[in-house]
C-alpha cells in the first residue's frame, strides 16, 4: 500500500501588497510554487504598486495576536517566514506565539531598507528585530544594506568584506545567516551561508531585469517552503535560488505595472 506524505503547511507573517509582487502575496505564491500549503497573518495593509508605497496601515497588535492564536490553535505548521516588523510590541507578540507552539523552522527576512536605500523602520523597530526576532530564527536572510543596519556598520562591498562581517552576524543569535550578495557590483550574485561555525558560498547568476519587486520576500519564503518539504538548509537555499533565478528570467512574460515588476512565481505552469 502506497502512503503519501501530507503537503506541508507554511505560514507567512507580513504586510499585504495590493500589486501582488511582495509581502504576503509573494510569500503565498512562493509557498505554492515550491509545493507547500500557505497560510498567512497580516501585520499591515499597504497602498502600493510597482512604483512605490503611498501608505501603510498597521494592524492593531491585539488583532495580530488573535490571528496568531486562532490559526495556531488549529493548524500544525512546518515552517514560518516572518517579513517586515516595525514595532517591538508586534515583534514580542510574534515571538511569544511561536515560542508557545514552536514550528520546526522559522525564517526571518529582516526587511528594513528600501531599494532606494531609504530606511523603512525606525531605531526602535530595528532594535526589536535584532533583539526579539533574530534570536528566534533558525535562518535570517539579510541583504547587504540590511546586515549593515543590524550591525550599525557600513555595508560590505566585496566578498572579503562579507566574510569579515560573518562573525558579528553569527553573534546576533540566529541559528544561521544567509548574507545575500546581490548588491555587490559583480557579474554573479554570491550569497554567504553562515552556519555551524562555518562559512559557505552559494553562487548565483545575476539576471538582467528590472522586475525585482519582492525578490527578497520570494526567496526567503521559497527557502521556508523547501525546509518544510524536508530539505537540509544548504539544499533548501540552493533550490530556492535556482527557482528564483528562473522566475526572474521568465518575468519578461508578465506585464504588471509601470515600475519594478514582480518575478514570475508560476513560470513552471503558465
Amino acid at each position: 500500500m502506497t502512503t503519501h506524505r501530507p503537503v506541508p503547511n507554511a505560514l507567512t507573517i507580513a504586510g499585504s501588497d495590493p500589486s501582488g509582487g511582495a509581502g504576503i502575496q509573494a510569500d503565498l505564491k512562493s509557498f505554492s510554487a515550491l509545493g507547500a500549503y500557505g497560510t498567512s497573518i497580516i501585520t499591515a495593509l499597504t497602498a502600493q504598486n510597482t512604483r512605490g508605497v503611498r501608505g501603510v496601515h498597521p494592524i492593531p497588535v491585539e488583532f495580530i495576536r488573535l490571528q496568531l492564536d486562532t490559526l495556531l490553535d488549529d493548524v500544525a505548521l512546518d515552517a514560518v517566514k516572518i517579513g517586515m516588523v516595525a514595532s517591538r510590541e508586534v515583534a514580542e507578540t510574534i515571538r511569544d506565539a511561536l515560542e508557545a507552539r514552536r514550528p520546526r523552522w522559522v525564517v526571518l527576512d529582516p526587511v528594513m531598507v528600501a531599494k532606494s536605500g531609504d530606511i523603512l523602520v525606525d531605531d526602535v523597530g530595528i532594535a526589536a528585530v535584532r533583539e526579539v526576532l533574530v534570536p528566534l530564527a533558525d535562518l535570517i536572510t539579510p541583504n547587504l544594506p540590511e546586515a549593515a543596519v543590524l550591525l550599525g556598520r557600513p555595508a560590505p562591498t566585496s566578498r572579503d568584506e562579507m566574510l569579515a562581517m560573518a562573525p558579528a552576524l553569527a553573534g546576533l543569535g540566529a541559528g544561521a545567516v544567509l548574507l545575500k550578495g546581490g548588491h555587490l557590483r559583480d557579474e554573479s550574485c554570491p550569497d554567504l551561508l553562515i552556519a555551524g561555525g562555518e562559512n559557505r558560498w552559494i553562487e548565483g547568476t545575476r539576471i538582467a531585469t528590472s522586475n525585482l519587486h519582492g525578490t527578497g520576500c520570494s526567496l526567503s519564503s521559497a527557502i521556508a517552503a523547501r525546509l518544510a518539504l524536508g530539505d537540509e538548509l544548504p539544499a533548501a537555499i540552493a533550490a530556492a535560488k535556482q527557482w528564483l533565478e528562473t522566475a526572474l528570467t521568465e518575468s519578461r512574460r508578465l506585464a504588471v505595472g509601470q515600475g519594478h515588476g514582480p518575478v514570475h512565481h508560476f513560470h513552471r505552469w503558465w
